[in-house]
């Protein structure tokens, strides 16, 4: 089933009403709380430029464009649970996070995911966190090829305070990449707007206006090559938490992510790559019950280190 998408020319009478009020008339049956979630997901446009704010006032004439996700499957199966675990206790569990799998259900890929995995493991998680959706215990997200640490929630209160220090960059997040190319520096900062693609809603991109900043720290821990092609192991730390964050960061700086089909980092040349080269390295969090200050940190996977191993004239 394809993403629902409505058109809706704007006429005079609605000038100046907020948009998320405007929709939920235009919608019949559509909820104001629901509008709102789509704006701030960059799903509602206006001639290719994203409207991520509910308040935004609308003009007469404005062609405004609304995608509607598929619907989620809101009782996941349970599956066997089969992932490393780096840390457990009452409020929370650090799984070490395999390429390959999505972290909770969602169009094309209903089950086979963390969420499965958890409610094998914990029946009643999704009851004790009083959750209806496809996404118990689930606080921050990695893609389905970024391997690494990877934080969930087991209570409500849990769920909440660490959805908080997530949101409130309370957290630390320190990844490893394997980039083709070399940086121009060895080390920097990027700083600027990532959204939603204005044509390839699947992408995300950097845009100048009507989105959220987004930080990332790089530097190079060593250069090579692989079957002749340059490439470099970067550290990459991120301040806040955006969609593809370091993925389209560093393609913008002319060095993409190993791997990335999306973004430009894929190069036939190189054998052994099956998959983006990024791996959620190390996690700093404060535990939701204690407040302490603790740091978790994932083994690098075998095909990564395979890479880094075969790195010739490492510098």
């Amino acid at each position: 089933m394809a993403n629902k998408i409505l058109l809706f020319l704007i006429d005079p009478g609605d000038a100046g009403t907020r948009l998320d009020r405007c929709l939920s008339r235009l919608i019949p049956g559509s909820s104001r709380s629901q509008l709102q979630r789509l704006i701030r997901d960059g799903l509602v446009t206006s001639d290719g430029s994203v409207l991520d704010i509910p308040r935004y006032p609308v003009r007469a004439g404005m062609r405004i464009q609304v995608e509607f996700p598929e619907p989620e499957d809101s009782a996941p199966s349970p599956e066997p649970f089969d992932f490393p675990i780096l840390y457990e206790d009452d409020a929370m569990l650090v799984i070490a996070k395999p390429a390959g799998v999505v972290v909770h259900p969602a169009a094309g890929n209903p089950d086979g995911t963390v969420v499965n995995a958890l409610l094998g493991r914990y029946p009643n998680l999704a009851t004790e966190l009083a959750c209806s959706n496809s996404r118990p215990g689930i606080v921050h997200r990695l893609d389905k090829d970024t391997s690494g640490c990877l934080a969930i929630a087991k209570t409500a209160s849990a769920q909440f305070k660490l959805g908080t220090a997530f949101a409130g960059r309370a957290t630390g997040k320190t990844y490893l990449a394997i980039v083709r190319g070399n940086p121009r520096q060895r080390s920097g900062e990027i700083s600027n707007l990532i959204g939603r693609h204005p044509v390839n809603r699947q992408k995300m991109a950097i845009v100048e206006r009507n989105w959220k900043v987004a930080i990332s720290r790089y530097e190079l821990v060593q250069t090579g090559t692989l079957d002749g092609v340059p490439v470099s192991l970067m550290r990459v730390k991120i301040l806040t938490g955006r969609t593809h964050q370091i993925r389209v960061h560093l393609a913008s700086i002319g060095i993409p992510v190993l791997g990335d089909a999306v973004y430009g980092g894929v190069d036939r040349r190189i054998s052994g790559v099956e998959r983006q080269m990024l791996h959620a390295w190390k996690l700093r969090l404060p535990h939701p019950v204690t407040g302490r200050e603790m740091e978790f940190t994932a083994p690098i996977p075998e095909d990564f280190q395979s890479l880094i191993n075969r790195m010739e004239g490492t510098t």
